[in-house]
């Protein structure tokens, strides 16, 4: 039988990070988690799936870091925060203890969300040059380069307060991550043939 690999993905905005970790999770055939995590958040959490996402990656949002909710009946196998947290804190709490009931189920890939931190396992940093984002997000989002740009940066600052925020370390440095891989260098089929391989060494060690 295979050994459990988890593979965390830490990523630029506009890098490619959640396709690269899709296609990797459809290779080995194992879950992703990336934007549902938000969604199981907001169920265990009672609130919409909306509100949570105002607070997903990022310490930001003045308003909803203020905004306490009240006492919440959770499941058995979930640990109720308490209920005097801000909002982003009681979604980040939760968050945690969803990745780490998810990891301990079996292989997985995970994006985002601090996962490399919450589970210290298999970990690498996607990023991309500037110019190579900016054309990706401008096409994604149907914006032009200069509003695609401002939103690279704006998302980049967010995500970059909310990993180091929680974490004590640097955004997307090599102190906090196994690998740096460049998609501008390697393209994204490239980048998840890295990953694929050290991934199925791992299953077979």
């Amino acid at each position: 039988m295979a050994k459990q690999v988890v593979v965390t993905i830490g990523r630029q905005f506009g890098s490619g990070g959640h396709e690269i970790g899709n296609l990797l999770a459809e290779r080995l055939d194992i879950p992703l988690y990336d934007n549902n995590l938000v969604r199981m958040a907001a169920e265990k959490l009672g609130i919409r799936e909306a509100t949570v996402q105002t607070v997903d990656e990022t310490t930001l949002n003045s308003f909803l870091t203020g905004y306490v909710l009240a006492p919440l009946d959770y499941s058995a196998s979930f640990q109720a925060v308490e209920c005097t947290q801000p909002l982003n804190e009681q979604v980040y709490d939760l968050q945690c203890e969803i990745i780490r009931k998810l990891a301990a189920k079996g292989s997985c890939v995970m994006v985002g969300r601090c996962a490399d931190y919450v589970l210290k396992d298999l970990n690498v940093f996607i990023y991309a040059e500037k110019e190579d984002r900016i054309k990706r997000i401008a096409q994604r989002y149907d914006l032009s380069e200069r509003k695609a740009a401002d939103k690279i940066k704006r998302i980049d600052r967010e995500r970059k307060s909310y990993y180091e925020f929680h974490t004590g370390s640097d955004w997307g440095s090599i102190e906090a991550h196994q690998m740096l891989l460049n998609v501008s260098k390697l393209g994204v089929e490239g980048t998840v043939d890295v990953l694929e391989a050290i991934c199925r060494r791992k299953m077979k060690e």
